[in-house]
């Protein structure tokens, strides 16, 4: 049996955030089965050049794809559309039986639109798109359009949740789809296959055995009971929320600690400079059109409530982008990662954290029912409802949940079942 040819297309393991980290893992499930030669195809520049934002990973200093056969390339230029039919070429002279494209951003829509098209009629490959969304948590006038252009011409679809599977069959009401929860495809070329599978758990990260747990929260200054918000700060994560509700918390408790680890989303520029200026400059032009007002960030300063509170004593900021190699202390000494959000889609930061075997404390909203069973490996909040947040965090300290539980609920969720669930045909 000849070698099997995969291109994983989305963010390389240089960029920050979580679909960098998902396209970095789904690659390394597939390079560790039999038989595959595994690719992965990278943006250098995955967004309009004016959008005011570092998206490069300088602070890591481990290589993620050490060990492995995996080839790398950055190539295309969200900016050049020479660069995407450059993409297509290339990825055509490699003659790939799969491509997966991360699709997690409708502004994406022109360029990954033109490549899947492209790549569905030049080759003999199943084009899959790894739908993260497809109603965008902002949701702005053309986010619609875009995912439209952006993921019509897929050969399949998977999704992560079924709210995920209904938006698809919402926005393309016409097409026949065919749900899968295994990968088996359907022979019959008239219908869709969408494959309905789940986050898995990231390997990326693992507890480091070496961690002096106590030593860590003693200078930091942790309580017996700490929590954990990891990840970007963006407004639909309802950080607002979480330390709304922690203040409650921490009125009637002094043994409570609140952990806010990652970077201000559109906070990373120095703009003190020339070209940080005009970035923004350009950007608040476009927001106006595409941007609904009550979901621009510009003024979203959550963690101004926490001196506002008068919350120091309670709470350990680290308000920058947190390196692959430090990601691990602060779930290790955390009790339970909170998920106020007030929109969810399956949460890179929520599979990470059962990694850690770390249950979750969740609004009802979303994935999240479907994910998190109340009581077993989470407890659920009322949306948008600070009193029930609080009473959450109460619920957890006095019933504290079985790190196996967490185990358990997930035990299905690997990418080995993940990676031989697309390769099914």
């Amino acid at each position: 049996m000849s070698a099997q040819t995969i291109v994983c297309f989305g963010p390389g393991p240089k960029f920050k955030g979580g679909i960098s980290n998902y396209n970095t893992s789904l690659a390394k499930a597939f390079d560790k089965m039999k038989d595959t030669n595994v690719h992965i195809v990278s943006w250098t520049q995955q967004y309009p050049a004016i959008l005011p934002r570092d998206f490069i990973d300088k602070n890591s200093r481990t290589d993620l794809l050490e060990g492995t056969n995996i080839q790398v390339k950055y190539m295309t230029n969200y900016n050049n559309p020479f660069t995407w039919y450059a993409t297509c070429r290339y990825i055509k002279s490699l003659a790939p039986q799969k491509i997966i494209f991360q699709w997690s951003l409708a502004v994406q829509g022109l360029p990954v639109g033109r490549m899947v098209s492209w790549l569905k009629k030049h080759t003999n490959a199943e084009v899959i798109v790894d739908c993260h969304f497809v109603i965008q948590k902002e949701n702005s006038s053309l986010d619609k359009f875009l995912t439209k252009i952006g993921i019509s011409k897929a050969s399949s679809f998977i999704v992560h949740a079924l709210k995920t599977y209904d938006e698809l069959k919402a926005l393309f009401p016409k097409k026949k789809f065919e749900l899968t929860y295994d990968g088996k495809r359907s022979v019959s070329k008239e219908n869709q296959p969408v494959i309905k599978l789940y986050h898995p758990i990231y390997d990326l990260f693992k507890p480091q055995a070496d961690f002096d747990v106590e030593a860590f929260k003693k200078e930091h200054n942790i309580k017996e009971h700490a929590f954990l918000f990891f990840g970007f700060i963006r407004k639909y994560k309802g950080l607002h929320n979480v330390i709304e509700s922690f203040k409650r918390l921490a009125d009637e408790r002094d043994d409570v600690s609140l952990l806010i680890c990652g970077e201000s989303f559109w906070h990373t520029l120095d703009n003190t400079k020339l070209s940080a200026k005009i970035k923004n400059a350009l950007w608040a032009v476009v927001k106006f059109f595409l941007v609904k007002k009550e979901d621009d960030e510009k003024n979203y300063r959550p963690l101004e409530l926490i001196k506002k509170y008068g919350l120091e004593d309670k709470v350990l900021i680290v308000n920058e982008f947190i390196p692959n190699e430090d990601v691990p202390k602060y779930f290790q000494v955390s009790d339970a990662v909170v998920l106020y959000y007030l929109t969810a889609t399956p949460s890179g930061v929520e599979s990470l954290s059962y990694n850690f075997k770390l249950p979750i404390l969740a609004t009802k909203v979303g994935h999240f029912p479907e994910t998190i069973e109340d009581g077993f490996n989470g407890y659920l909040a009322e949306d948008r409802d600070i009193e029930s947040m609080k009473k959450t965090y109460e619920r957890f300290i006095e019933a504290p949940l079985d790190p196996e539980n967490v185990a358990r609920a997930t035990e299905k969720m690997s990418w080995e079942n993940y990676a031989k669930a697309i390769l099914m045909n």
